[in-house]
């Protein structure tokens, strides 16, 4: 079933939500982490997208203990400062649905492949993508690589990939049709979609795609869209 997922995105133990991930320019701050990612799971959400800002910032997880708690009251996939297995595997282990690496996935494929082997069906490897390249190290440093080269590296592991584009992410002006579709069409493995999603159509076209769901932060957080209408959308789909 196709998923809408809404955004949990922490920062100095506040809820956040930032334009194209620059820490200084921020759209949404809510103090209660807690009770929003509440609030979305009451209203039906079946899965929450929880990344720690300041982990990926800094290179380490910073906010183990909050997220433990969300995901001890619904589905979870966590990301942020996962910048080693052994951290990765200390999340899985403790009852975290779905670790999500980034950094790791392109600096060390090999044990990122490993973990993978290890936990089928349990690591996301994220395709952060600005102007057609990945991105890593809370999307300020380039890596050389594309998107799609990327994923080619994991095709044979039992994994998802989120493709987030970082050009459009968080200015609430719709998404980049063309680089979606040839993402998703061009990897084999499951993918989730992040970034400018902002209108139902949207939603609509991803799915279309081929796309096994998208990631909402900014359009719910302002209004723009409502997560009970979303919710009725993906009974649809």
């Amino acid at each position: 079933m196709f998923r809408i997922i809404p955004a949990v995105d922490i920062k100095d133990g506040k809820c956040v939500q930032l334009q194209q991930g620059d820490e200084k320019k921020k759209i949404v701050e809510i103090d209660d982490v807690i009770g929003i990612a509440r609030k979305w799971v009451e209203i039906g959400a079946k899965w929450l997208h929880i990344i720690d800002l300041d982990g990926s910032f800094k290179g380490k997880l910073t906010h183990e203990d909050i997220v433990l708690e969300i995901s001890r009251f619904t589905k979870v996939q966590v990301g942020g400062g996962i910048r080693t297995p052994e951290i990765a595997e200390n999340l899985l282990r403790k009852g975290i649905d779905k670790v999500i690496i980034g950094t790791l996935a392109v600096k060390d494929p090999e044990s990122v492949r490993e973990l993978a082997k290890r936990y089928p069906g349990r690591v996301i490897i994220a395709i952060d993508s600005r102007k057609g390249e990945v991105v890593v190290k809370g999307w300020k440093e380039g890596a050389g690589i594309s998107p799609v080269d990327l994923a080619k590296l994991y095709e044979d592991c039992e994994v998802e990939f989120l493709y987030t584009n970082v050009d459009v992410e968080g200015l609430m002006g719709g998404i980049n049709y063309d680089n979606v579709k040839t993402v998703v069409k061009k990897v084999r493995r499951p993918v989730i979609v992040a970034g400018g999603i902002t209108t139902i159509d949207d939603v609509v076209k991803i799915k279309d795609t081929g796309a096994v769901g998208v990631v909402i932060g900014s359009a719910l957080y302002t209004g723009k869209l409502k997560l009970e209408d979303l919710l009725k959308l993906e009974d649809e789909l």
